[in-house]
């Protein structure tokens, strides 16, 4: 199961490091884009914060006009001011309208190319972070957090930027026109500063959590949507109901928490804003009234051209601020979203430390092998040595296992010495109560896992020193459940084998008797599948899985309880098919049902994963053990 205490507690704290590591993401993929549209930002930026040097100069002309009382000496300078200034803002404009532009193609490349190697990487990921992780929280990475990645990137890195540069260039403008002034700003801009950093760290906490909680929220809802039809076999709805309503409520506090502080910050930041406004107003008032001499970088003495701009200066001033404290929270939870991200694509991929490779392969006269570009119908493991030679062995399906023990966490052995061979063409069934181990042994076999201690070897070599996808290249594996893809009866054949032709796929699926109810639906093999193969039946389902192993044409055949869901006709259609199938192939079958074993060259009786007996159909019952105990019905597979 996920570690779901784990997420928990990292959905309490901000993630940290994150920022940095997705600034250099993003960068990777535009190198040139992003500094052209950052440079684009500070001009924008930039520009927003000189109206308030124009108004200090149109005012002081004005202030000029009024002393002297000559209009036509000065209009000319406001006339060249008002030039500039709508230059200015056509270049600002210009600025802004070509970063949102180049931002739409950031934010969505950076959001389908982090898709793109989230999934790539998911398919590197071993078994077993699938089967500990809820398979709704994975899908979760997909939407909710590549969702909250893209607020971030579209709108709230731009804002943030945009507004810390016009909080530097303001504040710098102050500065030079009056450091009285920029004071009493100052004043106001500190209480803000900590009351939005008091609200902010306590809705970011809880935008974390809503974080998890949606996901987990996310997960039940895949789980109850796959499992409607046992839900209402049992009559289960108003248990589900309630159980929803627990992720739900949980879900709804963390929200309902994180948007209650987050929407009382601008209209306290807004307030706060105005009350500093009248501060300055009232600083800058009482300095004029007082004569109070002008401590500035400008050396320019207090006056009205200076107050006046310097109350707009102010208002921008807070309203950037709030800007700021807005986009706190879409920051939060795009970090959130982005350090789950990251977080995915850290884990581990699977090891393999495989050299060993599945070639085609053609005899020569002298009776060796030689590596042949094109398919012959014959394979062989090309091993290359330390010299600098390689070797060709033939692949034949001999499968060995010495002295293994294997546990799925390494406190647990669930596997314990086993050892047993299957010689090429030998059938081999493995029977044993539920939990004895049967799946854990093939699932070694095609290293879904891999071992603790002992040795498997296959045609004479350590599996560990075969590449992993040549190794499940040579394995055909049809399992209990079936899993069918979106796309025609054909396509699905054709999974095992992509380079088969149609009749290849038709031939296959003869061998498995899927032939004939293939034919009666509505459009035969070009019958289009969806929800998992949802319109045909399981016993439907499964001779198509079986067709998809026959079409991949291994020498090792894997059959975990393959006619379990097909009813006892079809099974009888099956099995000719199956036995014509594993003919001359090396075939492990675990059996749920002994019939379908009595003519297995081996049969393993599992127990806790022990193997306790072991021999054909008939001396197993002649020894009188568990095998005839489970044959003769005195015990049952449970």
């Amino acid at each position: 199961m996920p570690n779901n205490t784990t997420s928990t507690q990292r959905g309490r704290r901000a993630p940290k490091g994150v920022m940095p590591r997705l600034i250099r993401t993003i960068f990777s993929f535009y190198p040139v884009l992003l500094p052209i549209t950052i440079c684009c930002i500070l001009v924008n930026a930039i520009v927003s914060s000189m109206p308030s040097v124009f108004m200090q100069n149109v005012i002081s002309i004005v202030e000029e006009v009024y002393r002297a009382g000559d209009w036509a000496s000065v209009s000319g300078r406001i006339f060249r001011l008002v030039i500039i200034l709508v230059t200015l803002y056509v270049i600002s404009l210009a600025a802004g309208a070509a970063f949102n532009q180049m931002m739409a193609i950031i934010t969505q490349g950076t959001l389908a190319k982090l898709r793109e190697k989230m999934f790539a990487h998911m398919q590197d990921l071993p078994i077993r972070y699938f089967d500990t992780h809820n398979h709704g929280d994975i899908m979760s990475f997909y939407t909710n957090d590549i969702d909250t990645l893209r607020q971030l990137i579209s709108q709230s890195l731009p804002q943030l930027m945009i507004s810390a540069i016009t909080l530097l260039s303001v504040f710098c403008i102050m500065i030079y026109y009056s450091i009285w002034l920029a004071l009493a700003v100052l004043c106001g801009v500190i209480v803000m500063f900590f009351t939005a950093r008091y609200v902010s760290s306590h809705s970011s906490s809880y935008f974390l959590q809503q974080q998890v909680t949606l996901a987990k929220a996310e997960g039940f809802m895949e789980e109850m949507m796959t499992g409607q039809k046992v839900i209402k076999v049992f009559c289960h709805e108003e248990g589900a109901k309630a159980d929803f309503d627990k992720v739900n409520d949980a879900l709804f506090e963390n929200s309902e928490k994180a948007n209650r502080y987050a929407n009382i910050l601008m209209p306290l930041l807004g307030n706060m804003g105005n009350v500093t406004y009248v501060l300055v107003a009232l600083v800058g008032g009482s300095l004029l009234l007082n004569g109070a001499p002008n401590l500035s970088l400008s050396g320019m003495a207090l006056n009205i051209s200076i107050v006046v701009p310097f109350l707009n200066m102010t208002k921008q001033f807070a309203g950037a601020i709030g800007q700021v404290s807005n986009q706190v929270n879409m920051v939060v939870m795009g970090l959130a979203g982005a350090h789950r991200i990251f977080a995915l694509l850290d884990e581990e991929p699977e090891v393999d430390e495989g050299y060993i490779t599945l070639v085609n392969a053609r005899e020569k006269e002298d009776g060796t092998l030689e590596e042949y570009p094109e398919r012959t119908n014959v394979w062989a493991w090309k091993h290359p040595h330390h010299d600098g030679t390689i070797t060709y062995t033939r692949l034949r399906g001999d499968v060995r296992f010495y002295d293994v023990d294997f546990g799925y966490v390494p406190e647990k052995t669930v596997l314990h010495d086993i050892s047993l061979y299957a010689k090429p063409g030998q059938k081999v069934a493995f029977v044993g109560s539920t939990g004895a181990g049967k799946t854990t042994i093939t699932n070694l076999i095609n290293r879904f896992y891999d071992i603790q201690d002992g040795k498997i070897r296959y045609d004479g070599i350590n599996i560990r020193k075969i590449k992993k996808a040549d190794l499940r290249h040579s394995l055909g594996i049809v399992l209990q459940d079936t899993n069918l893809f979106t796309g025609t009866v054909m396509e699905n054949i054709r999974y095992g084998n992509l380079e088969a032709h149609d009749e290849e796929c038709i031939a296959a699926a003869r061998l498995a008797g899927a032939d004939d109810f293939i034919r009666r639906l509505p459009d035969g093999y070009n019958t289009m599948l969806t929800g998992n193969g949802a319109n045909l039946s399981q016993g439907q389902r499964q001779l198509l899985a079986i067709a998809r192993a026959a079409v991949a044409d291994p020498p090792v055949m894997i059959m975990d309880e393959a006619t379990s869901s097909i009813d006892t006709h079809t099974e009888a259609i099956v099995q000719r098919g199956m036995d014509a199938l594993m003919t001359g192939r090396t075939t492990f079958v675990i059996a749920h049902r002994l019939s379908t074993v009595q003519n297995a060259d081996a049969i393993m009786v599992l127990d806790h994963g022990r193997i306790i007996e072991r021999g054909t159909h008939d001396q197993l019952i002649a020894q009188h053990g568990t095998y005839y105990q489970l044959y003769t019905g005195a015990l049952e597979l449970d």
